[in-house]
């Protein structure tokens, strides 16, 4: 007969598998995929690493049960954002800002999550979080193609461009730390464009400006 284990030692295996993520999380979340060693998830969760295989057989299957974890508190983030209510660019600024602003605020985590080089079965994940992204986002435009706010459309195909554009734009800035802050509007005004939105007028220049030379008014 298999063994079946009490409701007192799966509580136990249950809490240490909660610890060995929490630590791996931890570890994602300062120095990426790369510092998620088994022995290191084992030193920060202040356990042996024969406790870590006892919960997860190898380090991809380890890694792999983390992504789906933050994935999963990314994507509710941005499903509660898609829930907005408001007109469409709002809706946008919403979805996009969220997305974007999360991963801007989480940098290291972020590349993880869309970029740094990862095991085949942690890649798999990644497809997953990004199929889930398209999914919430073709269902938007869905939405707005129906109620004749966007032009007629296939919205999964332009919610996965939206989505890899978007993702590839955040790369640099998550990778070298580099100035951000007009990027998020910046990728909300582009996913508007890319829908077929009609963007408002750019401001006038006065008649004056073009012959103004550089640096200062004329003489």
């Amino acid at each position: 007969m298999a063994y079946r284990r009490t409701p007192a030692a799966q509580a136990r295996l249950d809490a240490q598998r909660a610890s060995v993520l929490a630590a791996a999380t931890a570890l994602l979340s300062e120095h990426g995929y790369a510092a998620c060693s088994v022995a290191a998830v084992a030193q920060r969760a202040g356990i042996a690493t024969g406790s870590v295989y006892r919960c997860f057989p190898n380090k991809a299957e380890l890694v792999a049960e983390l992504f789906r974890e933050v994935v999963g508190r990314e994507v509710a983030a941005v499903r509660a954002a898609a829930a907005f209510d408001g007109d469409l660019p709002a809706q946008v600024a919403s979805v996009i800002g969220t997305f974007a602003g999360r991963a801007l605020r989480a940098p290291r985590l972020a590349f993880a999550l869309l970029a740094e080089p990862v095991d085949p079965e942690v890649d798999a994940e990644r497809l997953v979080f990004r199929l889930a992204f398209r999914d919430l986002i073709a269902g938007l435009i869905a939405e707005g193609v129906a109620a004749g706010r966007l032009p007629p459309q296939d919205p999964q195909l332009t919610a996965a461009a939206l989505v890899g554009a978007v993702g590839e734009a955040l790369v640099g800035p998550l990778a070298d730390g580099g100035p951000a802050e007009e990027l998020v509007p910046a990728l909300s005004g582009f996913a508007l464009r890319a829908l077929g939105h009609p963007m408002p007028p750019a401001a006038p220049m006065s008649p004056a400006a073009p012959d103004r030379p550089a640096g200062g008014a004329g003489r």
